[in-house]
């Protein structure tokens, strides 16, 4: 029921759409809604960001699954417990950019006896980075319709992305990433008991809306929805340039994929897709495990005014001597 829930929801967003457009409200969802969610979403994630950074940190907390640093002739594992800052970036690098710890994922089976085997899952990790890789490289092709002139790595990234061409218009390797990533990570959520049992609505909603925005990329590009790539320009000209301006002459179908998009940068600053700026800051992965070496010193730390238990004896010392309580000093 939650994932139908979602579904139902992600429906009646495309409805809502379609319904706008029917009464002639394009700048609505050409314009308006676009620049609010824009801004929804940058504020939105300084917001989160500032809130994360600002969060004390009392203690050495970094995951580690390898030899700390110690004596000199014990062998040391830079990246599962590093203890320099260059150590630390070469972590956060393979792990932002590769999904390590992901790529070392296990999952557990219960088999008869009964008895528990664990084992390799490297499809959610080759899902995962099909899925984020996929996401990244459509955004990137996408800037082409804000800048002008189109930066020449931008024009790389559209030319690597369509290495493997495939008929007229280009067939994106990226379109069957992020289509064939969004499928599985649904599938899995909604055929492993386990993973279903702790799955929520909230996510599958972000499932079906980003499968929602490719399949209409899809359709807005190869299939008789095509849409004109001049009007679109334009349209996203006029809004990087502060001069809106709705062209005549675009379909329906990419207004309901624009609506869609802006839908996501709306719900993105208070859903778990704020993990995009959240794993820089997480302590478990950008602290050093220097515990051995350096004393770390919560820098949010005060001066506590503290109250001794000599300071307490002495000043109730009378009272503890009336009711018979045992006293460090007595006699003094």
């Amino acid at each position: 029921m939650k994932a139908w829930y979602s579904f139902f929801a992600v429906a009646a967003l495309i409805i809502l759409a379609f319904l706008v457009i029917a009464a002639g409200w394009q700048f609505l969802l050409g314009v308006v809604i676009p620049y609010a969610a824009i801004a929804t979403f940058v504020i939105g994630l300084v917001v989160r960001v500032i809130r994360w950074a600002r969060s004390p940190v009392p203690f050495k907390i970094p995951t580690t699954c390898g030899q700390q640093k110690s004596l000199p002739w014990v062998k040391h594992s830079p990246l599962e417990a590093p203890h320099n800052t260059w150590q630390v970036l070469g972590r956060m690098f393979l792990e932002i950019f590769f999904f390590r710890s992901l790529f070392r994922n296990t999952k557990m089976t219960l088999t008869d006896g009964p008895r528990l085997v664990y084992g390799s899952d490297k499809w959610l990790w080759l899902g995962g980075l099909a899925f984020h890789w996929s996401f990244f490289f459509v955004v990137m092709r996408h800037l082409r319709f804000f800048i002008e002139p189109v930066p020449t790595c931008i024009i790389w990234v559209q030319n690597l992305d369509g290495l493997m061409q495939v008929g007229v218009p280009v067939f994106y390797m990226t379109t069957v990433g992020l289509l064939g990533g969004v499928t599985y990570l649904f599938l899995r959520r909604v055929m492993i008991p386990q993973v279903k049992y702790i799955s929520l609505a909230a996510d599958y909603f972000p499932l079906f809306l980003i499968f929602s925005i490719a399949l209409t990329g899809f359709l807005l590009r190869h299939t008789s929805f095509r849409v004109d790539i001049v009007l679109v320009k334009q349209l996203a000209m006029g809004l990087v340039g502060l001069s809106p301006h709705v062209p005549e002459g675009i379909g329906s179908l990419f207004y309901v994929h624009l609506f869609l998009v802006s839908v996501l940068l709306f719900y993105f600053p208070a859903s778990k897709l704020v993990h995009l700026g959240g794993v820089f800051l997480s302590p478990t992965r950008n602290l050093a495990n220097n515990s051995r070496q350096i004393r770390h010193t919560n820098p949010w730390n005060y001066d506590v005014k503290t109250h001794s238990y000599e300071e307490w004896e002495d000043e109730f010392r009378e009272v503890m001597k009336e009711a018979g309580m045992p006293l460090d000093k007595e006699g003094k």
